[in-house]
């Protein structure tokens, strides 16, 4: 699963584990794969996750709207565990006068039990690697 904390003893090879800060895995590899411009299953699956729950608020392709935020451009500045916090937890603002609510997820299966998936495309929007619109897996 994506997000988890590597090991010392994976650390080992390239870090002296003791008093070394640990590198979190987005930091390392992306949490997708393209290939060819075709993307893997669970890219493909937080592209429809997205596409099911999230673009109502944030726009198609993580592009935002007069809701929301565009998602492609915050997640070039979040880190992963932020992402996961702010989806399950929610988030609120007030900005010009205008509150901002973002609901928290934390209870939608549908949402939390993808939450890598739906990072992953995210991200891939974010990195530029995969253009608008519904990507095609690869094998197809």
């Amino acid at each position: 699963m994506y997000g988890k904390v590597i090991t010392c003893a994976a650390a080992l090879a390239v870090l002296i584990c003791v008093g070394a800060p640990m590198v979190s895995a987005d930091e390392r590899t992306p949490p997708y794969t393209i290939e060819n411009g075709k993307v893997d299953k669970g890219t493909y699956n937080g592209y429809r996750r997205y596409a099911s729950t999230c673009h109502v608020c944030h726009g198609p392709d993580g592009l935002g709207s007069s809701f929301a935020p565009a998602l492609a451009d915050s997640l070039k500045l979040i880190s992963y565990e932020d992402f996961v916090s702010t989806v399950a937890g929610g988030r609120q603002s007030n900005i010009g006068g205008v509150l901002r609510v973002m609901p928290a997820w934390a209870n939608n299966p549908d949402v939390m039990d993808y939450i890598d998936d739906i990072y992953g495309y995210l991200k891939a929007r974010a990195d530029g690697v995969l253009p608008p619109g519904r990507p095609t897996r690869i094998g197809e």
